[in-house]
């Protein structure tokens, strides 16, 4: 189990086949509020231990990092 804060930058790689993540969130989807990183963003520069062999459009289609892309929400 792991406690992520409200608004805290969070992703998950599962590395074991058939693995499900369940997740709690402390209000309601409003899918307009959404914000995100990719995964492999080269601002953060992550070594994750393998790569992903499933991620949403979604996920997959954040841009680049930018503060000011981050100041315009």
């Amino acid at each position: 189990m792991l406690y992520i804060p409200e608004g805290f930058a969070h992703g998950f790689l599962t590395l074991e086949d058939h693995s499900t993540v369940f997740y709690l969130m402390s209000e309601f989807y409003a899918p307009d509020c959404a914000r995100g990183f990719r995964w492999n963003d080269p601002a953060f520069n992550i070594s994750w231990p393998d790569t992903p062999r499933v991620i949403s459009e979604r996920d997959a289609g954040y841009p680049d990092f930018s503060m000011e892309l981050l100041e315009s929400k």
